[in-house]
């Protein structure tokens, strides 16, 4: 910990035995205080390899869902005093190397909350392997969601995150859905609450390795985001309470 804070990656990981270490290499030593491995009910090595890594290893012991990873993660985080906590994916599509620009704008106070898009320079996501189907779903899914929650994004779509303690401790995430729908929900709660957020542009990397949905999981999740939206705009207009965008700012 420096200058009282305490930076703390949390890793979702599911069958990635074979691509932790990489992604844990490339983090910058000096930027992470530990990082906390949730092993989301793998059936390979995933948790052997993380503790033999010295990662701090929570292990689901049959799969819930990249949602209840996260829960787990950063309620654990919390837990270990995390004042910043960054969404490390352990499959290595997202670069590592980013994190100290994540976590900047929370540092220095400009934001409660930082995302990496790939979506800054359109083209070039197409350019880093970006299928054409996920790339026009992501687009069509960012414009609507920024039109309700105007929260200055050019991708509502990234799994790469960072998190202030702040917006953590008022959002009740540990209510959110267990699968992928767990991010929009995270997004909605911080446009209700009002927090500031940072975007940076981060590379699009397709790996044989990354654990993408596939043509019709991704179908499911766009339908599962546009019913997040609907329920967003229900609670905001007081036509119907969800306990999800009850958000606590009294801390």
């Amino acid at each position: 910990m420096t200058n009282n804070r305490k930076i703390i990656a949390v890793m979702p990981a599911y069958n990635s035995a074979k691509t932790i270490e990489i992604s844990v290499k490339a983090i910058p030593p000096e930027t992470i205080d530990e990082i906390i491995l949730v092993d989301d009910g793998s059936a390979d090595d995933t948790s052997i390899v993380a503790k033999r890594l010295g990662l701090i290893t929570l292990r689901h012991e049959k799969n819930l869902g990249y949602g209840a990873a996260q829960k787990t993660g950063f309620t654990e985080a919390l837990k270990r005093g995390a004042t910043v906590a960054v969404l490390v994916h352990s499959d290595f599509q997202y670069d590592p190397t980013l994190i100290p620009k994540m976590i900047q704008p929370i540092i220095d106070g400009s934001a409660d909350a930082c995302f990496g898009s790939r979506m800054v320079v359109k083209k070039d996501a197409l350019k880093g392997g970006m299928p054409l189907w996920r790339f026009v779903a992501n687009r069509f899914l960012s414009i609507i969601e920024e039109s309700i929650l105007k929260l200055g994004l050019s991708e509502y779509h990234t799994g790469y995150r960072a998190y202030s303690r702040k917006a953590l401790l008022a959002i009740p995430f540990t209510k959110n859905y267990d699968r992928y729908a767990f991010d929009t929900e995270m997004l909605a709660q911080l446009s209700m609450g009002k927090f500031k957020v940072a975007e940076i542009s981060i590379p699009t990397r397709y790996r044989e390795e990354s654990q993408s949905l596939s043509f019709w999981r991704g179908v499911q999740y766009g339908s599962a985001t546009l019913i997040v939206m609907l329920k967003y705009l229900l609670h905001r207009w007081g036509l119907k309470s969800y306990p999800q965008f009850i958000i606590n700012l009294k801390d």
